[in-house]
């Protein structure tokens, strides 16, 4: 089936691109919504802009759609996203990266019937845990790239998702309730390779922004 992927650039929705490929889907083209709405309900927002590096490392055509993010009109940018991507490229579904966000993915839901397409969630209430160690042993290489609860702080920003990594966020969870896989907006991802990837995307500087326990990280790629 020909299908485009709602794609951030981060965790959720390269792996979820991973599955769809790796279940004999064609993965016609990525859709990213660049918001100005750094609060977003719907779509991630560190790094956005660097989807492109990622798209052209995939090989795999980028449609980028730009929107205000205020709540809920945001998804009729969404939807002109999609309706470009049935035209431009035929596609019959569309692959998202919700985990357990109703909002999100009745939303998107909505849309695809609107259409007359098949919504995939490959990772719909998936184990945290056996994900985080899905994305290890599938070779993801993943950095984290905005925190936004305590106690997470600036010094979380550029960490690589690794044993180490889950092993700490198993702790935080225990201790502060903080979802290990960030699926509360606790914390955004970047992937910087993965098996989609003809070749790793390296990080030569970052711009770093924030305070307190919300703190972004602005990368530059080569």
């Amino acid at each position: 089936m020909k299908i485009a992927v709602l794609f951030s650039g981060g965790k959720d929705s390269c792996y979820s691109a991973y599955l769809a490929k790796k279940f004999g889907h064609e993965l016609t083209c990525l859709i990213s919504i660049f918001s100005e709405n750094k609060e977003s309900y719907m779509f991630h927002t560190p790094s956005i802009s660097k989807v492109e590096k990622q798209a052209e490392v995939m090989g795999i055509p980028l449609i980028v759609q730009k929107t205000k993010g205020k709540k809920e009109d945001e998804l009729k940018d969404l939807e002109k996203a999609i309706k470009k991507a049935k035209k431009d490229f035929e596609i019959q579904g569309i692959v998202t990266g919700a985990i357990q966000s109703v909002y999100q993915a009745s939303r998107i839901q909505k849309i695809c019937d609107k259409f007359g397409l098949e919504c995939f969630n490959p990772l719909w209430q998936k184990d945290e845990f056996e994900y985080l160690n899905e994305l290890i042993k599938n070779k993801f290489k993943i950095i984290v790239t905005g925190v936004f609860a305590y106690p997470l702080d600036k010094s979380w920003l550029g960490r690589k998702i690794g044993k180490k990594f889950i092993q700490e966020a198993k702790e935080l969870n225990k201790k502060y309730k903080i979802h290990v896989a960030g699926e509360g907006g606790e914390f955004e991802t970047f992937v910087l390779d993965c098996p989609l990837f003809k070749r790793e995307l390296k990080i030569i500087d970052s711009n770093v922004f924030g305070e307190g326990y919300s703190w972004r990280s602005e990368i530059i790629l080569n």
